[in-house]
């Protein structure tokens, strides 16, 4: 089973915003045979703002998980303007999940269900939950939450 990107967000009336370009020299999407990988992305915010601050001192484990949700909304939004055509992605396949926390802070995982819960929402249980790791460590720019993932893509 194959899920039209495209169609999926418009179905579930997700609000995404603008992708953002690359900060380096990178591709925000790569696609090799039938596997796309993302590039790290961040919390982008519709104004084009970022969630910024460290976990444990500037925001709670809620602000961040919802700062993780919010990195799926952007992921959604690469994978929706970066990808050829209509994107049919069968199921996800690898998170890497990234937390700017204080040394102290403990619940990475907990934080990356923020965009885990998304995808599962947006994919269904069975193709949205791949396998996963969840690691604190300072971010570029004092974003909250960088997360890059792989798919399984229908050619």
């Amino acid at each position: 089973m194959s899920i039209s990107l495209k169609k999926r967000v418009q179905e579930m009336g997700l609000i995404l915003p603008s992708a953002p370009e690359p900060a380096g020299l990178y591709r925000p999407i790569l696609i090799v045979g039938n596997q796309l990988y993302v590039s790290g992305q961040g919390p982008v915010l519709n104004d084009g703002s970022m969630i910024q601050g460290k976990v444990g001192s500037d925001l709670d484990r809620e602000e961040a998980k919802n700062a993780a949700r919010q990195v799926g909304l952007t992921m959604l939004s690469t994978l929706v303007h970066h990808s050829p055509g209509d994107l049919k992605i069968k199921r996800i396949i690898k998170v890497l999940g990234m937390v700017n926390a204080i040394p102290e802070f403990e619940s990475h995982p907990y934080v990356i269900n923020g965009f885990s819960e998304l995808f599962a929402e947006v994919f269904g249980d069975e193709f949205g939950i791949g396998s996963r790791s969840a690691v604190g460590m300072n971010l570029p720019d004092n974003v909250a939450v960088e997360i890059e993932a792989s798919f399984l893509i229908e050619n």
